[in-house]
């Protein structure tokens, strides 16, 4: 499974152009996973994607733009958000896909959050994917509005109780570095869900 949030996988359509920028992209993920930002440099990412430096150096020009280009990456996935047939069942699944990109070793995902507190450019990339993602798993709401009983009116936060539901997994993962419990994904999914059935997250008009 793939964590909606992460950037590892990429679209590659045809031609040299898009070839090199997939073995780039390729040498930045794996040189960020195993050695984070202080140990990702525009050399070793041209060595290990086996192309010249110059080409590296003329398309990104420098650290800043391969993270960007990583992160923009991911908008060409074809990524979907999960459809279970509940609002519980949804979110316990898109909480289990990213525990499972949060913990495997070593952690793409991680090392790009933390290369984005050193990038202004990365930073500001990653906000714009994170608020698309969020955008695009809206949808989980919208479905259980529609399926009726699940939540309490129509004027839900989709946003808030995304947020809500996806946060516990970052907060003991990334922030607390704690060890990955199995029952997390689930125990947070239905913790949103009940705020939500209780009017947590109604919008006020």
């Amino acid at each position: 499974m793939t964590d909606p949030l992460d950037t590892t996988s990429d679209r590659r359509p045809g031609g040299r152009t898009a070839r090199v920028r997939a073995q780039v992209l390729d040498a930045v993920r794996a040189e960020l996973a195993e050695g984070g930002h202080e140990g990702l440099t525009m050399e070793g990412v041209a060595t290990r994607a086996g192309v010249h430096r110059a080409t590296v150096y003329r398309r990104w020009r420098d650290v800043g733009g391969l993270l960007v280009d990583v992160i923009d990456a991911a908008g060409e996935t074809d990524w979907q958000p999960p459809d279970t047939g509940s609002l519980r069942g949804d979110l316990t699944a898109l909480n289990e896909e990213i525990q499972e990109s949060l913990v495997v070793q070593p952690s793409f995902a991680v090392a790009l959050m933390a290369a984005s507190f050193h990038s202004e450019q990365a930073a500001r990339a990653q906000t714009r994917l994170w608020a698309d993602r969020y955008g695009q798993c809206e949808i989980l709401v919208e479905r259980a509005i529609e399926r009726g009983g699940e939540l309490p009116a129509r004027h839900t936060d989709a946003r808030s109780l995304l947020i809500a539901a996806t946060a516990p997994l970052y907060h003991q993962l990334v922030l607390l570095r704690g060890d990955p419990d199995p029952r997390l994904p689930e125990r947070a999914a239905e913790a949103a869900v009940l705020a939500a059935a209780a009017g947590a997250f109604s919008v006020r008009r």
